[in-house]
């Protein structure tokens, strides 16, 4: 119901935005607003998307929770489509979007309000657990079997007969 009210809210702004606005400063001047917002916004939407993006392979690469800059990666793709969207409303929002301590507060808001629960369990048959996939911790010695699978060596002290291989004859 929310998104729903959404959808039909936000176009009654803008129409009530375009019509205060263009009757103040005239159509021409309302239109280059709009379109003049829409190549700043999808010139900054780039810029700060190569920043989210090298941000994330960062934390990846340092082995860090890459989830807020995924968060902030997905909120500047959000801010590009209402930047895209004809409007003064949608510009705001996409502008704002675009300031990374609002997108910090953002995400810490919705931190807030999700709830992220994950699960990790290890299985082992292994001697040396407490049969619940934990190791025990009275020891620090795990038994395992090996088998030795290193290829045998030829020896080099013979002598080849006929040609290596390496040459044609």
């Amino acid at each position: 119901m929310p998104l729903l009210l959404l959808f039909i809210a936000i176009p009654l702004i803008e129409i009530g935005l375009f019509i205060q606005i263009g009757g103040l400063i005239g159509l021409w001047p309302t239109l280059l607003i709009v379109l003049v917002t829409a190549i700043i916004g999808s010139y900054l939407v780039r810029q700060q998307g190569l920043l989210a993006l090298n941000q994330v392979a960062d934390s990846f690469n340092q082995l860090r929770n890459p989830a807020e800059p995924m968060a902030h990666g997905a909120m500047i793709l959000f801010a590009g489509a209402l930047l895209l969207t004809p409007g003064f409303f949608t510009d705001t929002v996409g502008f704002l979007l675009l300031v990374p301590g609002i997108r910090g507060w953002a995400f810490r808001e919705m931190r807030k309000r999700v709830k992220v629960q994950s699960s990790f369990t290890v299985h082992s048959t292994m001697r040396g657990s407490d049969g619940r996939g934990r190791p025990s911790q009275d020891d620090g010695v795990i038994d395992g079997e090996f088998e030795d699978v290193t290829p045998d060596k030829r020896p080099t002290h013979q002598v080849q007969k006929g040609p290596s291989g390496w040459t044609k004859h």
